[in-house]
């Protein structure tokens, strides 16, 4: 309703009244509970692992400085620069922001401008009868008016909106905070791995070179009559097969090579990555806390928990839909028929006056409504959890894996060891005469497998490593989510 008097003013301190003892409907949000243990099932009776103290050293966010290799920190630069999974996340959570200023812009007015000119032709009635005398003649009408309309948020519908914004901006604050670790981790590991097929490669052209010259000695050894063909037959057979496996890992580089040009966002064919043929780099010892901690530094597991809490100012939402809305409208101006008189006082305008608005009866669609979104919140919190757990699992699993590579590894050298050694007492045998040579070829197959067997090792215990780093978050803290969302704070 609209009121054209004076007396319209009287009812704007009792709606602004109403509008300071506002409530807000809906639960509060509590974050779900969840039992994650005390500790870390590897953690317990492993000399190779201590728990992290307070005070320990975090190791931050920029984890990949842990290995000291100079290559992949630039190459973690570029990433963190171009990758385009990076930046959708990015774009996402910009987004994100902009809904939180769109929701936050319902608590304001809304104030509008309006002005146009009509041109009408209106009919003339007798008074007191249904008489048409006919046209008053054509004539101008000019209007300019300021309108405000202002909806009260008496129950926190517009409130709870906000903060169902606000929090979904922080879980894309955290997702875009897991798409970078995400990244790093799938880098990291691959460089590893690149860089694993180096050193192999680098062990077979070494072996190559060692057979080559073993065919040519079985062969001048055949020349002369001392050996028959059949050792010419396996040192070109071990030949072949060392090559075979050389040109095996030339492809397998390749593609690795390929995914890390795309993660940099690079085009395959403009990207090399240089041979390195040593693989210096050790696994470095990373602090583990208690489960706990997980709930601040997994990025995933902070967005679950925003969406939880989403999903809980949604049912708010949902249940002021019952109540009435309550919406103040003003609006002044000038109208007049005379251009010239348009913008005079006697061609003022306003009105004022508040109104109320509620549903009566909708079929059971608010009800439902509310129950949805009660429904989404139990989904929300059944997420949240299983994410914990499995947040957990990943680092259980990561710290066994590390745990028994070191493990592999010792026992992997001592199979090098044995190896080197039985070939050389072979060798020695086979150039006195008392052994034919696929037994030394049966014997320098075993050393090769083995030594690749070691490098292997290595390189999964890098990628153990970086696998850990990424379960632990990455020296990522839910802190920095804190003001994420809270571009446009409420009034």
């Amino acid at each position: 309703m609209f009121i054209r008097t004076g007396r319209g003013a009287r009812f704007l301190p009792l709606v602004l009244s109403m509008a300071l003892v506002a409530c807000t409907v809906g639960p509060d949000y509590q974050r779900p509970e969840i039992d994650l243990g005390s500790s870390f099932e590897q953690l317990q009776d492993n000399p190779g692992w201590m728990p992290a103290q307070p005070g320990t050293p975090a190791i931050g966010q920029q984890w990949w400085h842990v290995f000291n290799d100079d290559v992949l920190d630039g190459l973690m630069a570029t990433l963190n620069a171009q990758n385009l999974s990076i930046e959708q996340a990015q774009a996402q959570y910009d987004q994100a922001l902009s809904s939180v200023r769109s929701a936050n812009a319902a608590l304001y007015p809304t104030l509008g401008l309006n002005a146009d000119v009509t041109r009408a032709d209106a009919p003339i009635v007798l008074p007191g009868t249904p008489v048409v005398a006919g046209g008053s003649g054509a004539y101008t009408e000019y209007d300019a008016s300021l309108g405000l309309s202002w909806e009260i948020d008496l129950w926190g519908g517009i409130r709870r909106g906000v903060e169902s914004a606000q929090a979904s901006a922080q879980a894309s604050a955290a997702d875009l905070a897991g798409a970078k670790l995400s990244a790093q981790a799938a880098l990291a590991s691959t460089y590893f791995q690149v860089r694993v097929l180096d050193v192999q490669a680098a062990l077979l052209d070494r072996t190559i070179k060692s057979y080559e010259r073993s065919l040519r000695m079985t062969q001048s050894l055949q020349r002369a009559g001392l050996t028959d063909k059949g050792d010419v037959a396996v040192a070109q057979t071990q030949l072949d097969t060392a090559r075979a496996q050389r040109l095996d890992l030339q492809w397998r580089r390749a593609q690795l090579e390929n995914a890390i040009a795309v993660l940099l966002g690079q085009a395959p064919s403009s990207f090399e990555l240089s041979v390195k043929v040593d693989l210096t780099v050790k696994p470095p010892q990373i602090p583990v806390g208690v489960p706990s901690a997980l709930l601040q530094r997994r990025p995933d597991i902070a967005a679950a928990e925003r969406r939880t809490a989403v999903a809980n100012a949604k049912i708010g939402v949902a249940t002021a839909a019952w109540f009435p809305d309550l919406t103040i409208s003003a609006s002044g101006g000038y109208r007049s028929r005379q251009f010239a008189q348009w913008f005079n006082a006697p061609a003022q305008f306003w009105a004022l006056g508040p109104a109320l608005a509620m549903a009566i009866f909708d079929g059971g669609r608010r009800q439902a409504q509310i129950q949805e979104a009660e429904a989404g919140f139990r989904a929300q919190a059944a997420n949240y959890r299983l994410t914990s757990l499995r947040a957990l699992q990943e680092v259980e699993d990561a710290l066994v894996q590390l745990r028994v590579l070191a493990q592999v590894q010792q026992v992997q050298a001592s199979a090098v060891a044995a190896a080197r050694e039985s070939l050389r007492i072979r060798q020695n045998q086979y150039e006195k005469g008392l052994v034919d040579y696929l037994s030394v070829a049966v014997l320098e197959t075993t050393l090769l497998n083995n030594e690749r067997n070691a490098i292997g090792v290595m390189g999964d215990r890098l990628a153990a490593s970086v696998k850990l780093v990424a379960a632990l978050g990455g020296g990522w803290s839910a802190n920095q989510i804190g003001d994420a969302g809270n571009a446009v704070r409420t009034p």
